[in-house]
């Protein structure tokens, strides 16, 4: 292998690894946030609330930075580990998708866009705020379970070893 290779994959598993802390933070303020009934009426709490904010506020720093480092760092490094050369970013989503780690690029940019609704538009219609956040809920599991596939995507591909990779995140359980 040569040495521009081997460096591409040390930076794979470099990134994989922030990204396996940024998903262990991620699920974390997940068990924590949802734990709770994210209605209206909560909604319209937080601002008698400070925990319940800074709750609500680490949780979407987390979705937020997992998604960013996924889609700034991690795909392009895990392509040129695959000797590809990344393009823009939509091209690398769609090559990530044709390549079966990305479920959807579609469903990549509404998370996109749910990520800036949710840092940018905060708390200005409580209705709405709410529904998004409901939905970044459902989309977290969606960052897990890509992190899940580019990771087992090293070990069938690349031929790393399970051993050789950050671990396995577990999956985040929805209870109704």
């Amino acid at each position: 292998m040569n040495d521009s290779l081997t460096l591409n994959r040390t930076r794979f598993i470099d990134t994989l690894a922030i990204v396996a802390k940024e998903g262990q933070h991620l699920s974390y303020s997940w068990h924590r946030l949802f734990t709770q009934v994210i209605d209206l009426n909560w909604v319209n709490n937080l601002t008698h609330t400070p925990a319940l904010a800074e709750q609500l506020e680490a949780f979407i720093s987390r979705f937020g930075r997992m998604q960013d480092t996924m889609a700034d760092k991690l795909f392009p490094r895990w392509l040129q580990a695959l000797a590809e050369t990344p393009g823009s970013q939509i091209e690398t989503l769609n090559r990530a998708e044709r390549l079966g780690v990305l479920i959807s690029t579609e469903q990549w940019l509404a998370m996109r866009s749910l990520r800036n609704r949710l840092v940018h538009e905060y708390m200005t219609d409580a209705g709405k705020f709410m529904e998004d956040l409901n939905l970044a809920r459902e989309y977290s599991a969606t960052l897990i379970t890509t992190y899940n596939r580019i990771r087992l995507d090293a070990i069938m591909r690349m031929g790393f070893t399970d051993a050789g990779l950050p671990a396995e995140l577990p999956p985040l359980l929805f209870s109704e």
